[in-house]
Parts: C-alpha cells; sequence; structure tokens
C-alpha cells in the first residue's frame, strides 16, 4: 500500500506492508503549490526509490491501495485561499448573514445571493423559489466567482427548492454546485450555509489535487483504487470527495492521529502534529480520537463537518516572523501566514538570495522588508489582472524578487498583500525554519542564508528606538524559545479544554507564573498528566523542550514526519446515514426522506425510516469505496409530557457503516 500525505511545506509518502504490519520505506518531496504534480511525483518516485534501496524492491502495479490525505484545504481556510465563490441562501433574509460568522468568511470577490423560498420544519412549502430573482443575480456573477453553493430553509427536511435552484444555476453558468442537504442533515440553515459556502470555495483546489495523483498513478502504471482521509480520520474514495471537500479540512491531522496510534500505540495521549502552517492538537482517548460533536473549526471558521476534535493553530516551521510597528523588545509575533523560509528559497535561488541579503547587511538602513523576497505563482485560466496587479506581475516576469524593489509604493504594498492573500503570488521570509538552520538545529536548508536573513532582522529597531537582539544568533534564539513557549501554552490549552476548562485560562498571571518557574513565598509547579506525541518534521527540534516545559513524558516516534501518511493507509471507510422522523401531531409520523410519507404509528415510521437510512448507506459506502461492512443501528426517541401523556416530539434513525476500503484485485 501507498499511503501520501500533501501537506503545506512537504509531500510524504510511505510504502506499507499491512500483512506484515511494516512500513516498508518513507520519503518526503516538497510541495509545489504552482503544480502539484511536481511534489507528488517526486514523493512517489521518491518512496518506490527507497524501498528499492532498502532491499525491498516495490512492483507499482502490485500496489494493491493508495490513500492520501491533505493539509491543503486546511491551509486555504487558516489563510484565508480558498477559490471565490457565490452562496445562494433560500429562505433566509440579509440578517442570516451574520449568523455563524457567514458575513466574516466572505472576501470581497465572493458573493451572497439572497431570494424568497424555503419550507417549513415539517417539509410543507412555505413560500415559493423566486426562480425570477435567482435568475437575475446569477446573471450578475462576475468572471471571479468559481464555484457556487446553495442553502434552502430547512432543506434538510424537503430539499426541493435547492435541487431547483441548482437546475437554473447548472443551466446558466458551467461551475461547480455545492448543495448544503448533501454535506449535512442536521437543521441549524445559517451553519449549514457556512458549511456549503466553504466546499464551494475549496472543490477546485481539491479537484485538481485528486486528478493530479490519478494522473500520476496511471503514468506508473498503479492501478489500485485512491482512497482520502476526511477529517473524522476515515477514508473515502476518491470520487466521494470530490464534491464534498470540506469534508477533508483536517484530513492532514486526522490522519496524523491515526498514523501516531499506530505508531506509538498508546491508548491515552496528547498529539501535537506540528507542519509548515499549522500546529494541530488532538487527544486519543481509549485507543480512539476523540471526535467533535460540534463539528470542525478551522480558520475561525466553525463547520458542521464530522472530525476530530482537533486545535488547529496557524503556527508552523514556516510561519512568517514578523515584528509589529508598536513593539516594544523583541515581541516578535508568530504567523498565522505560512512564508517560504529563506533558507529553503536560497536552495533555489542562491544568487538572488546572497545578493540580496548581503547588499542588504552592506546598507546602514534597516528596512521592514529586509530579507524579504516575492515570487510569482499560477494564476488561475481567465484571471483578468487590473492595472496595478499588471505592474507587479511585470516586475516578477523575470522570476522571483527582493519585497522592497517590488513594494516601491504604499499601493504596490497593497496590492502585494492582496495578491498574496488569493495565492497569486507568494512570499519568502525569515521564519522559526530560518532560526533552526541559524543555531544548527536543521541543516536541510541554506544555514548561511538563514544568518543572514537573522542578523538583518536583529539590528531591526522596537518602537523606542532600540535593536531586538544583539545579533543574528540571538535573535534566533528568541525565535526557537518563543515557538517552544508558544507550542507549549497550546498543548496546555487544549488540556484544559479536554478537562472542562477554557483554553484562556493559559493566559491567565497564576499559569503563566508556573511556566517561568517563578519561585517567591509560592513556588507554582505545573504538569500535563498525560503523555505529549510529537508529530511533523519540526517536531523533534522544539518538543523535547516542550516535554521540559510543560514537565511532560514526550514521544517523538521516528517515522513523526510521515506520520499523516502512516495513517492514510491504515485507516478504514466510515459513513453515516440519519433519517429523521417528525410529528407535527399526535399518531402522525413525517418520514423525512425521499420527498416525505406518512405513517400512523411509530414502529411503521421506523421502519420505513430505516430501510431509506439502509438505501442512503449501501449507496454512500458503495460510492466511498467499501464492498463490504459492518453495520451499527441507533433509534432514537425523543419525546415531552403533554396533559400527563407521553408524546413523541421527534425520532432519528441513524446507521453507521464500517469497512476496510476495497483493494486492487480484490
Amino acid at each position: 500500500m501507498l499511503g501520501i500525505d500533501t501537506g503545506g511545506t512537504y509531500t510524504d509518502a510511505v510504502v506499507y506492508d499491512e500483512a506484515a504490519d511494516r512500513i516498508v520505506a518513507t520519503a518526503k518531496s516538497p510541495t509545489t503549490h504552482d503544480d502539484l504534480a511536481v511534489g507528488v511525483a517526486g514523493a512517489i518516485d521518491a518512496v518506490l526509490a527507497n524501498a528499492a534501496e532498502v532491499g525491498s524492491p516495490v512492483d507499482p502495479a502490485e500496489l494493491a491501495l493508495v490513500s492520501m490525505s491533505t493539509t491543503l484545504a486546511t491551509n486555504a481556510l487558516v489563510e484565508d485561499k480558498g477559490r471565490s465563490a457565490a452562496i445562494v441562501l433560500v429562505g433566509f433574509d440579509d440578517r442570516s448573514l451574520d449568523r455563524a460568522g457567514l458575513r466574516e468568511a466572505l472576501g470581497a470577490d465572493d458573493r451572497a445571493i439572497v431570494v424568497a423560498g424555503g419550507h417549513t420544519s415539517m417539509g410543507t412549502e412555505r413560500v415559493p423559489l423566486d426562480e425570477d430573482a435567482l435568475r437575475a443575480a446569477i446573471a450578475e456573477l462576475p468572471p471571479s466567482v468559481l464555484a457556487v453553493a446553495i442553502t434552502a430553509e430547512f432543506s434538510v427536511r424537503n430539499p426541493a427548492h435547492e435541487e431547483a435552484a441548482r437546475v437554473i444555476v447548472a443551466e446558466m453558468c458551467d461551475l461547480p454546485i455545492t448543495l448544503s442537504h448533501r454535506l449535512s442533515s442536521r437543521l441549524n440553515g445559517p451553519k449549514r450555509a457556512l458549511t456549503a459556502f466553504l466546499n464551494a470555495r475549496l472543490v477546485a483546489l481539491t479537484a485538481e489535487l485528486v486528478d493530479t495523483t490519478e494522473r500520476l498513478m496511471v503514468e506508473r502504471g498503479i492501478v489500485a483504487p485512491l482512497t482520502v482521509v476526511r477529517g473524522d480520520g476515515t477514508l473515502v474514495a476518491a470520487d466521494f470527495v470530490r464534491d464534498r471537500p470540506v469534508e477533508t479540512i483536517l484530513s492532514g491531522p486526522a490522519a496524523s492521529v491515526v498514523g501516531a496510534r499506530h505508531l506509538v500505540q498508546l491508548d491515552d495521549a496528547v498529539i501535537s502534529d506540528m507542519g509548515g502552517t499549522t500546529t494541530d492538537i488532538a487527544v486519543i482517548r481509549g485507543g480512539h480520537p476523540v471526535v467533535s460533536d460540534a463539528g470542525a473549526t478551522v480558520g475561525g471558521h466553525q463547520t458542521m463537518v464530522t472530525a476530530v476534535d482537533m486545535r488547529t493553530h496557524g503556527l508552523g516551521g514556516d510561519s512568517h516572523v514578523d515584528l509589529p510597528a508598536d513593539a516594544v523588545g523583541p515581541a516578535i509575533t508568530l504567523g498565522p501566514r505560512r512564508v517560504i523560509p529563506v533558507s529553503h528559497l536560497a536552495v533555489e535561488e542562491p544568487g538572488l538570495v546572497h545578493r540580496a541579503l548581503d547588499a542588504q547587511l552592506a546598507d546602514e538602513v534597516s528596512r521592514s522588508s529586509d530579507g524579504m523576497f516575492v515570487l510569482p505563482a499560477r494564476r488561475p485560466d481567465g484571471y483578468e489582472p487590473d492595472r496595478n496587479e499588471i505592474a507587479v506581475f511585470e516586475a516578477l516576469a523575470d522570476g522571483p524578487a527582493p519585497l522592497g524593489a517590488v513594494a516601491s509604493t504604499a499601493v504596490r504594498t497593497r496590492v502585494l498583500q492582496r495578491l498574496a492573500g488569493r495565492g497569486l503570488i507568494r512570499i519568502a521570509g525569515f521564519t522559526p525554519t530560518d532560526a533552526a538552520h541559524t543555531l544548527g538545529l536543521q541543516a536541510t536548508h541554506d544555514a548561511d542564508a538563514a544568518a543572514k536573513a537573522a542578523a538583518l532582522f536583529a539590528r531591526r529597531y522596537d518602537a523606542k528606538g532600540v535593536p531586538i537582539a544583539e545579533d543574528g544568533v540571538a535573535f534566533a534564539r528568541i525565535v526557537v524559545d518563543r515557538v517552544v513557549r508558544r507550542s507549549g501554552e497550546l498543548v496546555l490549552g487544549a488540556v484544559f479544554e479536554h478537562d472542562g476548562l477554557p483554553a484562556a485560562e493559559v493566559d491567565r498571571p497564576v499559569v503563566q507564573a508556573a511556566l517561568d518557574r517563578r519561585t517567591g513565598a509560592a513556588a507554582l509547579q505545573l504538569r500535563v498528566e498525560r503523555p505529549i506525541i510529537g508529530l511533523g518534521a519540526p517536531a523533534s527540534t522544539y518538543y523535547p523542550a516542550v516535554g521540559d516545559l510543560l514537565a511532560a513524558e514526550v514521544v517523538v516516534p521516528i517515522e513523526a514526519g510521515v506520520a499523516n501518511a502512516v495513517g492514510a493507509v491504515v485507516g478504514r471507510v466510515r459513513i453515516v446515514a440519519e433519517v429523521t422522523v417528525g410529528s407535527p401531531e399526535r399518531n402522525v409520523f413525517v418520514v423525512h426522506a425521499d420527498g416525505g410519507s406518512t405513517f400512523g404509528d411509530l414502529e411503521a415510521a421506523r421502519i420505513a425510516a430505516r430501510e431509506a437510512a439502509s438505501a442512503a448507506l449501501d449507496a454512500d459506502m458503495a460510492r466511498a469505496g467499501a464492498d463490504t461492512f459492518e453495520v451499527e443501528e441507533a433509534w432514537d426517541v425523543t419525546s415531552a409530557t403533554i396533559e400527563g401523556a407521553e408524546v413523541v416530539v421527534e425520532a432519528t434513525m441513524r446507521l453507521i457503516g464500517t469497512g476496510r476500503p476495497r483493494l486492487a484485485g480484490g
């Protein structure tokens, strides 16, 4: 089996022998955002070559399964780099945009369309769909909109208006369409709308990754099925996530949790996975990852996506290190934006980077743009830049350039910020990775370039006109210490929440004093009881010190850097099918499936609900890639006492299918 994890910085791969429960070979290749094929191909080819080198050659045609996890969707939401989309709200009013954070999620190029329509909680039409208003609004969509999401009031009770709106949108424009009732069967329209909107923004990104991987498999003679890890750590066939990419948010972190449990065999532990862009923290309890009932929260967005109860923070090895204008002392910020480490860029562009750094070091004037560079990125087909954007692209026509040379005016600076937010250019700057290279803690890239960039940063002045560090080495130590401290605080916050305490308690003076080992009349002590499993390429650099900070046992497995890819191949397919039964009046039961059916007794409704759920589960499990599976059934009835009699308010039939994905030749 072949496991692949496409992260924000590296694409990892493992060859796994399931019968022997053995990792045959591992490999890493830089993720190439402009052309994902380069990074994915590099990882596949490298891991197959490594397998041959260790005496266990693998015939690509004999691979039984290819499974992939990815942090691309997570990172896109954290960094607000999803593709532009429109959200159609049927039966809601404009105030609905202020619920569930939908208005905050809308970017400058996104659109919200509100039209009349919708159903009642029992599935009957409340107001007819205003088809004319919808057609008029769709006709006005700008070219920047690349996908459409549709949410209708109580569509989980009756999806007719979402389906009708889909037909209209499909007739008028050739764009991917997301229907909210296909993503979740739960109530809460605004939250479901937000989930559908985020899904629409991710469709093109996920489709590109799946298409690229499938093409590379064909080119290498790999005929195995391709599965993708969802946010709850389970697997589904690649075609399943083409229409539901939002379910892959936290895919990479979820795979790391599954992989960590497999690698370390600890039933109760805290897992902290530090990648290039984010740190993702979860808890294993009783041998299984804790799953969030509320839905995954990523980039400040609370979704309806079932996922591992994961805390995702914008802190990683490639987090941008910056100095706020009002900072006093070395009050640096870390992230949440990811940039290319200067030491990494220097490997690809040594002449450009060293010439620029040397010139900046020779200049007596220190500038905030020192040590930073701008790189062109691939523009989507049909993108039409404005006049100011054209000027930036022309400045990058010959390749990367120092930031100061491109951001020569305030207008240019604003344009660069906008283009970077859209992923149309990339920024290189100082990161924790560069600090680690400066201190000799890491030797992957160009340490000399890292040291020069650190020296440039050290001579910058704070708000009181004082240099923030004595020299580059001292500044690098400040950055590394800050990463350790922040990582420890994030782990502690996750532990607090697991124990029923607010994560914000970490910022309380008494907790900070304990972390500082402050002593006086009282000697404060703080200890994390559960072992901490450190994952990700930077884990070995920072997490031993995090363990010291929290007085905790820390385990960093040998395969810590590829745990995501391990988790991708050892997971299982899991699908949940739910059908709700409503009771608008005594002894009347409406099964909300296939347009709704009415029954005169609860048992008949239960049987019908189970049949509908079973049919849906069979179809979804087949599409998700599991031919055989086990089924767990739950029938939950909510009742109330009215005038002394027990009355059914609502009931839910829930079927859970679990099985291993189909294998090649199986």
